[in-house]
């Protein structure tokens, strides 16, 4: 068997975006070898130097997306780095499928699905776990600066470094052969030197599997 290729994937639980990328990792992982390995980052940390130049309903966002990430931080500290896979899918599952609001019921019952004590829900309103956090966030952030948002991935690089990009953003996420293409290309155009950026105008809202 091929051996396993590590993706790193910096996530906040609550960025759509980020969700469906994600989902589509879990269908590479399927496809190609390839083993995601999942870290935390921030969209408030990414953004709280730049709060004024937000409208107001993101501002109001980011205030809110400190809890899923504390949370998230604090099963990582306490429990180890294996365990932000489950509870990513938990807390992503609610809030971008169901369509749930983050609250303290939410942010429990995803924490008892992947298995881990209800009591780290405390930690949503704690600062206890922010340095963790931040320095979560600058390993991924630094890997591409600071013009992007989230997900973060990185694979090993072919000269012993390693080969980081922001995305891709897509939707739907892509299934069996379709992921593994995307994954591929992505691959290709991240690996050339020089390359920054392939972008267009979105004109679709994310879209979620039921």
């Amino acid at each position: 068997m091929a051996e396993k290729t590590v993706a790193d994937f910096w996530f906040d639980p609550r960025c759509p975006w980020a969700w469906l990328t994600s989902r589509w990792m879990l269908e590479v992982e399927k496809v190609r070898p390839v083993e995601v390995r999942w870290h935390v980052m921030s969209l408030a940390v990414l953004n709280e130097d730049k709060l004024d130049e937000l409208d107001e309903g993101y501002r109001t966002f980011l205030a809110d997306a400190w809890e899923s990430v504390r949370v998230c931080v604090a099963a990582e500290q306490k429990y180890g780095a294996e365990v932000l896979g489950p509870l990513y899918t938990a807390l992503g599952t609610r809030f971008h499928n169901r369509g749930q609001k983050q609250s303290r019921e939410t942010l429990v019952a995803a924490l008892e699905e992947a298995g881990l004590p209800a009591a780290l829900v405390d930690a949503a309103d704690s600062t206890d776990h922010d340095e963790a956090l931040r320095a979560s966030h600058k390993e991924g952030i630094d890997l591409v600066g600071q013009d992007v948002g989230t997900p973060v991935i990185a694979v090993p690089g072919a000269d012993g470094g390693r080969i980081a990009f922001f995305g891709p953003v897509v939707t739907p996420a892509p299934k069996g052969e379709a992921a593994a293409k995307l994954w591929d290309g992505t691959l290709l155009v991240a690996s050339t030197p020089g390359f920054y950026e392939i972008k267009r105008t979105r004109d679709a809202a994310p879209v979620f599997d039921d």
